[in-house]
């Protein structure tokens, strides 16, 4: 299930109702076919259908006929493990997917480094199950987290949400926030501009999208939540020099998240109805980032 979302400072859990990069319930042509439409606002930009998501398309195609034929001829897949813990700063990303062409959707996430922030040094570590579903799954059965992300119960709950992300294509990366070598929030970095988001806004290429949630009580209510926003924020735009504007879509009736938003330096930009709440887009945009 996808999830909603929660405060920034009073939980920071940012998502979205309409998909979080593994798009369980909408199919890619769908989203594919509103792809860059949009209104008359001053977000709006005319767009084709990029070329780099028509071949994905292609590949797709490609690799389920693959898979269908190796299931009639009797083939199994399982999944890998690992071999004993890695420290945080020396885990990779777990999955080598990659767009047509070499590229990976997100710039390689893993290799994006560490950022110094007012509250220490952070870094996005990109999800392993076997070392991190545990804490994953405490997060996510927080009262608080509930009832935005909708992922409460068993470790299979959260683990059903997690690994269609690792096993997907690469337009979303579920990251663990590690802040002065302590875990401390989950974060998911998606292409907007490929997920079915994209439909219920005027979306341009490489649009970024990131959902959070801080997982410490400690760690909330005293503007973290604004502080790592930016930060991350400021990664994307940073390690993605195609990306123009990072995205987020906070529950209109959620306040504090909202203005989390705001402190971390995303503007107001509409508000948009989707398929479980009314949200207000958020954008942070490159030309605007030194001077919000």
């Amino acid at each position: 299930m996808s999830p909603t979302d929660a405060s920034a400072d009073a939980v920071s859990a940012v998502s979205t109702d309409v998909g979080t990069g593994a798009c369980p319930d909408e199919s890619e042509d769908s989203a594919a076919r509103d792809l860059g439409q949009g209104s008359d606002s001053e977000d709006t930009l005319d767009l084709r259908l990029p070329d780099e998501l028509v071949a994905l398309f292609e590949e797709g195609r490609a690799g389920a006929d693959a898979a269908t034929a190796d299931a009639a001829a009797g083939h199994g897949h399982g999944h890998g493990h690992g071999h004993g813990q890695r420290s945080w700063s020396d885990s990779t990303n777990p999955r080598a997917s990659r767009a047509p062409g070499g590229d990976d959707l997100l710039d390689g996430v893993a290799d994006w480094g560490p950022i110094a922030t007012p509250a220490g040094v952070f870094q996005l570590v990109p999800v392993r199950v076997e070392r991190d579903l545990a804490l994953v799954c405490r997060w996510m059965n927080d009262p608080a987290v509930t009832a935005f992300w909708e992922l409460a119960g068993p470790q299979n709950v959260t683990e059903d949400h997690l690994r269609p992300q690792l096993a997907g294509d690469g337009r979303s990366s579920p990251c663990l926030g590690v802040l002065e070598g302590t875990p401390m929030s989950y974060w998911e970095i998606y292409r907007a501009d490929l997920d079915p988001l994209a439909r219920h806004y005027p979306v341009r290429p490489h649009d970024t999208g990131i959902h959070l949630l801080i997982g410490a009580v400690t760690d909330r209510g005293r503007g973290l939540g604004s502080t790592l926003l930016r930060a991350v924020a400021d990664l994307v735009l940073d390690r993605r020099p195609a990306c123009a504007r990072v995205i987020a879509e906070p529950d209109l009736r959620n306040i504090p998240s909202v203005t989390a938003f705001l402190s971390a330096g995303f503007r107001f930009s509409a508000e948009v109805d989707l398929p479980a709440k009314r949200a207000a887009l958020m954008v942070r945009d490159r030309s605007l980032r030194d001077l919000l």
